[in-house]
């Protein structure tokens, strides 16, 4: 089991920039992937940026040169640093694990809310 919890939200103006954190505790040694998604009320949830556990990265068309996600060595936190955020980016945001064997890991979301 692996438990991922969330913080860093909160509201900001558009123009301005947000860093999402996630720790991550219990079996990490079989992660394969980390990531961030994002959901809005009505929506399923949206891909936002993931990293594998090798260092490979992938953004969804809308995060791209806006927002960079990263861990630490030890996988234990992944971050989200956002900027330039705008009104459509506002959700509320999920970290995910992903096991070897595809069990995936969620954490319980953190607001992030962009408005002027």
């Amino acid at each position: 089991q692996v438990q991922l919890v969330e913080s860093g939200g909160g509201s900001v103006q558009p123009g301005g920039s947000l860093r999402l954190s996630c720790v991550a505790s219990g079996r990490l040694f079989d992660i394969y992937s980390m990531a961030w998604y994002r959901q809005t009320p009505g929506n399923q949830r949206e891909l936002v940026a993931s990293i594998t556990r090798s260092g490979n990265l992938n953004y969804a068309d809308s995060a791209k040169g806006r927002f960079t996600i990263a861990t630490n060595n030890d996988k234990t936190m992944v971050y989200l640093q956002m900027n330039n955020l705008k009104p459509e980016d506002t959700a509320l945001y999920y970290c995910k694990y992903v096991a070897y064997g595809l069990t995936n890991y969620w954490g319980q979301g953190t607001q992030v809310t962009v408005s002027s």
